[in-house]
């Protein structure tokens, strides 16, 4: 994961905590919670691919499973968002820009479902009960409605604010070169010898040396 993309994911991951524990956490909405960390690193990860998407989902889980009131297993969390960013970073469309809403759209809601099953499951692998009263039904349909109502207003935001400020300056000046992401330099290099080689180019004489018939 390049440097110059830790600022802004920090930045977004803290703000997605602050909103996701002060804010969506205390709604007390039936079913799930709304999860904008997920959103947050889904659309990382559709900016920085599969390994930033891993990094960053890790990271926000962590902080997550630390921050008050958590009260499951540290770790549980880091797990799961890691593996949505993973797979989110593998569908990451052609330099990180979606072209299409609803592509966006089934990204969010194959890992609002995921994640909610993946965190259950681990979940009942280390002895935790709270949510059967609610049902894993209730919980996966509500965390998908919740996630599918919140990605217009945050997914494109975060893959906007990852695309700026996330980039090295000596690898986005390659990227806007015509020749393509990292070919710049030899597209320009090619140029001037095809220009300085062209048919303008005269053989010098040698003085004292005539031609021979």
């Amino acid at each position: 994961m390049r440097l110059a993309r830790i600022p802004v994911s920090a930045v977004l991951i803290l703000f997605g905590l602050i909103l996701q524990v002060s804010v969506f956490g205390r709604l007390q909405l039936p079913g799930a919670t709304p999860d904008i960390l997920l959103l947050v690193v889904v659309g990382l990860a559709m900016v920085y691919g599969p390994t930033g998407g891993c990094v960053v989902g890790f990271s926000a889980g962590l902080l997550a499973d630390l921050a008050p009131p958590s009260d499951h297993a540290i770790g549980r969390y880091a797990l799961v968002l890691c593996l949505m960013g993973y797979a989110a970073g593998l569908l990451r469309p052609e330099h990180g820009r979606q072209r299409s809403v609803s592509s966006a759209l089934l990204v969010v809601a194959g890992a609002a479902v995921a994640s909610t099953l993946l965190y259950a499951m681990v979940g009942a692998l280390v002895g935790d009960t709270a949510a059967r009263h609610v049902g894993l039904g209730g919980l996966v349909i509500s965390a998908l409605l919740y996630d599918l109502l919140l990605a217009p207003f945050v997914v494109p935001l975060v893959m906007l604010l990852g695309r700026r400020f996330g980039r090295d300056p000596v690898t986005a000046a390659s990227d806007d070169d015509d020749g393509g992401p990292g070919l710049g330099t030899l597209a320009r290099y090619r140029t001037t010898r095809e220009v300085s080689s062209g048919p303008g180019y005269k053989k010098r004489r040698v003085p004292g040396f005539a031609r021979r018939p």
